[in-house]
């Protein structure tokens, strides 16, 4: 069946229930599990304007938030993988668009399903600004588990 999952994470508490159950799945299925966090791209706006407000070094403090952000995400759920005896990696995809570091990080590990969760997004705010989940079952060429 599955050999090699990808988890995708945020840290959000939805997160933690889906990347729970895939490494639940991965314990039983003997696979190992690759853990991603996606963190996206900054701002050309938002930089400009903290340093307009006297921010030094806006951007370098930005990508070393959201690496030491990415990083306690994924230690705790390597963390949970060593607790079950599943074998883990983590990756941490700096400055890209999370659908799209998804699809990229399952088709570079050679993983066979993702797992990620779904905020449940409906209506008019899914079609102003789109749901990540959405988007990497548009462009997945693996099966996506979509935890609610």
């Amino acid at each position: 069946m599955h050999k090699h999952i990808l988890i995708a994470t945020d840290g959000s508490d939805l997160a933690k229930k889906a990347a729970d159950y895939g490494l639940d799945l991965a314990a039983v299925l003997g696979a190992r599990v690759s853990v991603l966090a996606a963190t996206d791209t900054w701002s050309v706006f938002e930089m400009a304007h903290k340093a307009e407000a006297g921010v030094v070094n806006p951007l370098e403090r930005y990508e070393s938030a959201m690496a030491k952000a990415a990083r306690s995400v994924l230690d705790d759920v390597a963390a949970r993988a060593k607790a079950r005896g599943v074998s883990c990696e983590t990756i941490h995809a700096a400055d890209q668009r999370p659908a799209q570091a998804i699809i990229d990080a399952a088709q570079a590990h050679g993983c066979d399903l993702i797992v990620m969760g779904s905020h449940g997004r409906s209506g008019l705010s899914q079609l102003l600004i789109g749901s990540q989940a959405a988007k990497v079952l548009a462009l997945s060429k693996i099966p996506v588990l979509i935890y609610r």
